[in-house]
């Protein structure tokens, strides 16, 4: 039986992307709630395999601009403490530190700049899903937010150049990544060059049609690298779906 994992999508510019492609070569099926267009979110995974909870504009905690937040946040909770395959990617990753009681802030160090070296602590260089990607391999980084302070009982796997955290496991199969491995040039440019709000950027000393270039000329080994990372989750759930 083909694996089922519910993702979470936040934003139409947001979608799986190459995630969702690496997923689909590994044989598992992807059911995607489109939360920002009113589909109905499950208190829990049900008979779903595993979660994963996409990135998004919003806050962790901006449920007045998406309301549907806190139900994420209590799903993921409920997932993790439940000992089921997440992965969170950027706000999916916040979501999940304050759901299970860390804390997210703006990013005192500024606005992320688009391609960013992925850089392993000790435990990520033998976790089991994060040892797929190669140390200092190029990823999209886009954020204002980080998590500051990890969960009780999380470790974090991997370090921002800012010394924020990249990466982190908060349970036995529960993963987040700060940074963006699912996103194509394409996508990247509908956070950017063609999303008007974006020029603001520029105020902060940010060149989004730069940034925008550089992304695609490092396209083909962005996802080279992290190819091995989808299909490694992509296992984990295999490993552990319903018989």
């Amino acid at each position: 039986m083909t694996p089922r994992l519910l993702v979470v999508q936040h934003e139409d510019t947001c979608p799986p992307g190459l995630l969702g492609a690496w997923l689909a070569e590994a044989d598992v099926a992807l059911e995607v709630v489109r939360a920002h267009r009113g589909d109905p979110l499950p208190e829990s995974l049900g008979q779903q395999d595993g979660l994963v909870v996409l990135g998004g504009e919003m806050g962790a905690l901006d449920d007045d601009v998406a309301p549907w937040l806190p139900r994420v946040r209590r799903l993921v909770a409920s997932t993790v403490e439940a000992g089921r395959p997440f992965l969170g990617v950027c706000l999916g990753h916040q979501l999940a530190a304050a759901g299970l009681g860390g804390t997210v802030t703006r990013n005192p160090a500024g606005h992320s700049q688009g391609v960013t070296p992925f850089r392993h602590t000790g435990q990520g260089a033998d976790d089991p899903l994060l040892s797929s990607v190669a140390p200092d391999s190029p990823v999209v980084q886009w954020n204002n937010d980080i998590v500051v302070d990890l969960p009780p009982g999380a470790e974090s796997l991997a370090t921002s150049p800012d010394g924020s955290v990249q990466a982190a496991r908060f349970g036995p199969l529960a993963w987040g990544v700060q940074c963006h491995p699912e996103a194509t040039p394409a996508i990247f440019r509908g956070w950017t060059v063609e999303k008007p709000s974006a020029a603001r950027l520029a105020e902060v000393g940010i060149d989004i049609h730069a940034a925008a270039r550089v992304v695609a000329e490092r396209a083909r080994e962005m996802e080279a690298a992290w190819a091995p990372f989808g299909h490694r989750f992509a296992a984990v759930v295999r490993e552990h779906a319903h018989s």
